[in-house]
């Protein structure tokens, strides 16, 4: 909580606290009229030890020393702790009283000594009670910079958690594109241009688009269309891929780098490149809503070598979980030699 807003808090208490006496006063005197002026004084005055000087020791005494001190485990220190700080509070608001107003209460001793002290107690009271608002004025204080630290913390364990995914980039794919770029130099180095361009473009996206919250939806699908191109590179088969975008997408957001960690895993875990269809890609754009599909084939036999560099789906749900809470639904299945992947998240 900002320190303006707490001093405006205690701005607004006193405030009231004085309207009160104010109120006070005005029952006292108001039916009469003609008061004298010293009568006015005194009565301000009255008020002024018996109340409001009481209160501010307490209250301060309260929200400084005895809350920031409580001992969690030894609570009835602090009780005492109050109930003297009231007590002293009491005692120093009717010495003064008695001294400046020369407030007496009877001219027997006895009775004089019995009101004195139930005066003073009900001073005492009028401070504890101060002291306790203080009390809680300060635990809702606290309450509420926790609460905010916490949401701070959280974000910021959020933006490093979603930094720390945005920064994966799968060497392997790099390497690879870069030694069949510089196979196909030779062959044809006019598509070999054309690719590296392809690829400098991605590792731009990469650097410089993936840095915001949200990026236009044409954009990432830009990159998984470079991404699909550089990836035949390594094979003939012009079937192998078959890549699908229905709907309006320019008008669309989304948070960039969400489709590409299936993608990328569809390309490592499909085995057999001379299959027709083997990885199947669809992008549905709903008024509403953002349908992904990502389905490809593999052999459940064969022993593919993985690379940690990887996004597994735990780290990828995490991630969706943090950017699309209870925005998205995500379902994976595995079935005989069919991996699919369908991804809903609503961007309106």
């Amino acid at each position: 909580m900002k320190k303006s807003l707490v001093i405006l808090f205690h701005i607004g208490f006193w405030f009231c606290y004085l309207m009160l006496v104010i109120v006070i006063l005005a029952v006292l005197f108001g039916p009469r009229k003609n008061v004298p002026e010293e009568e006015v004084q005194q009565a301000v005055m009255i008020i002024f030890y018996f109340s409001l000087l009481p209160s501010l020791i307490s209250f301060y005494g309260f929200y400084f020393w005895v809350f920031p001190h409580y001992p969690q485990k030894k609570k009835f220190r602090a009780v005492v702790y109050g109930a003297l700080l009231s007590l002293g509070a009491g005692l120093a608001g009717y010495t003064l009283l008695n001294n400046q107003v020369g407030f007496n209460c009877s001219s027997e001793i006895e009775t004089t000594l019995g009101e004195h002290i139930i005066v003073m107690l009900f001073i005492s009271f009028i401070a504890l009670v101060n002291g306790v608002i203080a009390s809680l004025m300060r635990g809702c204080i606290t309450w509420f910079r926790e609460i905010r630290q916490k949401e701070i913390l959280k974000q910021k364990n959020q933006e490093m958690e979603l930094a720390l995914v945005k920064s994966q980039l799968d060497p392997h794919f790099l390497f690879n594109t870069i030694n069949n770029i510089d196979i196909l130099i030779v062959k044809d180095p006019e598509l070999a241009s054309d690719y590296l361009n392809k690829l400098s473009n991605m590792m731009r996206f990469m650097l410089y688009e993936t840095k915001t919250d949200t990026i236009s939806l044409c954009k990432e699908i830009e990159y998984i269309e470079k991404y699909i191109e550089l990836q035949k590179i390594r094979t003939a088969n012009e079937s192998y891929i078959d890549f699908e975008v229905n709907g309006s997408t320019c008008s669309k957001t989304i948070a960039p780098m969400v489709f590409i960690p299936f993608i990328e895993n569809a390309f490592k875990h499909t085995t057999n490149k001379k299959l027709e269809k083997a990885i199947a890609i669809r992008i549905q754009v709903n008024p509403e809503t953002i349908v992904f599909e990502c389905r490809n084939r593999y052999q459940a036999l064969v022993k593919k070598q993985t690379h940690s560099n990887g996004l597994g789906n735990d780290l990828i749900q995490k991630r969706l979980n943090l950017i699309y809470s209870g925005k998205h639904q995500l379902n994976i299945s595995k079935q005989d030699d069919l991996y699919s992947v369908h991804l809903t998240i609503q961007h309106a």
